[in-house]
């Protein structure tokens, strides 16, 4: 099977190429800078494509694929930026539309759990999306037109609607990489909010594994959380590292007001997720959500 990654040098998709290779299996990896993308994608085939100036000939310059992990989203982590629905949604659309016109049989794409958005509890496929930013917009704009397309030119899609993910290798800005800055900067203590609300946390090389996963099963499974369908609250998490670690640093809880664009307990439901890729897949989520976290990202 030929498989195509578009932001192959992002987070995330250093992760699937790592699991695609894990699995002996060598994809075309597009990112828009394929210098930076050639030091993280040791096997693979590097590209350089922008999907917001996409060649007429981008399917065959991704090696037309059977299937493609698309990744690709510029304007983050600045979710509330009206760039995702005035700039990204729309090129994001037509670089997808352009690849099915061409002849694209098969889509894995990234979504967000901000599609949901102030929704309290467990969040499960079938309910009402009401998105409080502009980046969960954007993204249920994309949906809905993919959903459309698929009506004119058929093709399989996993809309894979990921929560929050761990693992080392992201953002700065990101929660416990800031705490990590803080460590190695000799802080003796770390400001938090009061640490309480319930998010769902999944280490990025699971994700990959689910991404990857889904991406070879040939399912056209629509909409699927990928999650560890866990909810654990903030300060845990955090308090989880510093022991793991060993670190010494105190939390100063209450420093920051809770956030007023987020609920304070959401998590997502994952049966769908294990229904489609079976038992595997839960001991998978199992195994790597009870192991030390090490780095995370708040990010979706």
């Amino acid at each position: 099977m030929k498989v195509a990654v578009t932001g192959a040098s992002g987070f995330v998709g250093r992760a699937v190429l790592s699991e695609l290779a894990r699995r002996g299996i060598f994809a075309v990896a597009a990112s828009r800078s394929a210098h930076t993308a050639e030091s993280t994608t040791a096997g693979h085939r590097v590209v350089s494509l922008d999907v917001h100036a996409s060649p007429y000939d981008a399917f065959n310059r991704l090696g037309s694929p059977d299937v493609l992990v698309h990744l690709a989203w510029g304007g983050l982590p600045n979710y509330r930026s009206s760039h995702h629905i005035e700039s990204e949604f729309p090129a994001q659309y037509r670089f997808l539309r352009g690849l099915v016109e061409s002849g694209l049989q098969s889509l894995v794409v990234a979504g967000t759990c901000a599609e949901y958005g102030m929704q309290y509890g467990p969040l499960s496929e079938d309910m009402q999306l009401r998105p409080e930013n502009a980046y969960g917009s954007a993204k249920k704009m994309l949906l809905h037109e993919l959903e459309r397309l698929k009506a004119e030119r058929p093709f399989t899609m996993t809309w894979a609607r990921l929560f929050y993910l761990t693992g080392a290798g992201q953002a700065e800005t990101s929660l416990l990489s800031q705490l990590h800055k803080a460590v190695v900067s000799g802080e003796n203590t770390f400001n938090l909010s009061g640490g309480e609300q319930l998010r769902d946390y999944l280490n990025v090389e699971v994700a990959a594994y689910l991404l990857v996963s889904l991406a070879l099963s040939g399912h056209d499974a629509g909409v699927v959380n990928v999650c560890s369908g866990r909810p654990i609250s903030i300060r845990r998490l955090v308090e989880e590292m510093v022991r793991d670690n060993g670190w010494t640093i105190k939390l100063k809880l209450g420093a920051y007001p809770y956030p007023d664009y987020e609920p304070m307990a959401f998590w997502g439901n994952r049966r769908k997720l294990v229904g489609i890729l079976g038992e595997d897949a839960a001991k998978r989520i199992g195994e790597l959500t009870d192991a030390p976290r090490g780095m995370a990202h708040a990010g979706n």
